[in-house]
């Protein structure tokens, strides 16, 4: 079965990570595109040609929080039609972690989910409507 929301920009900077990634996606009928920049992964999401955004938290130029405020900054992506999916290791604090995901459309700890897991959490996602 082909997924509905096909198209993934993977914003992720440790590359066994990303290769695992890509390879479980791409099995299963997804396109992935591998940013391993903050800033650079920021631009090319918000070219908007992506359903699902999946966003490490530490990559390198900017964070992955301000990836994520950048992408729910109506003046700067009105119509941002993806899906945004958090991807880390790393612990949070509460009430950052819940401020996360009030922005977020998801949150996976990467050390607790294996790609098919993640595979299998995509696959769930309605696609977004702006």
């Amino acid at each position: 079965m082909t997924p509905t929301l096909k198209n993934i920009l993977c914003i992720e900077d440790e590359h066994f990570i990303s290769e695992l990634y890509v390879r479980a996606l791409t099995k299963a009928g997804y396109e992935v595109d591998v940013e391993m920049d903050g800033q650079k992964g920021l631009d090319r999401a918000k070219s908007n040609q992506y359903d699902i955004i999946l966003l490490d938290l530490m990559i390198p130029t900017i964070t992955g929080i301000e990836v994520l405020r950048h992408l729910r900054d109506k003046s700067e992506t009105p119509k941002l039609k993806a899906r945004i999916i958090i991807t880390t290791n790393l612990e949070q604090r509460q009430d950052i972690r819940e401020d996360i995901e009030s922005q977020a459309d998801g949150y996976l700890v990467k050390a607790s989910i294996t790609p098919h897991e993640l595979v299998d959490f995509l696959s769930q996602l309605e696609p977004n409507t702006p």
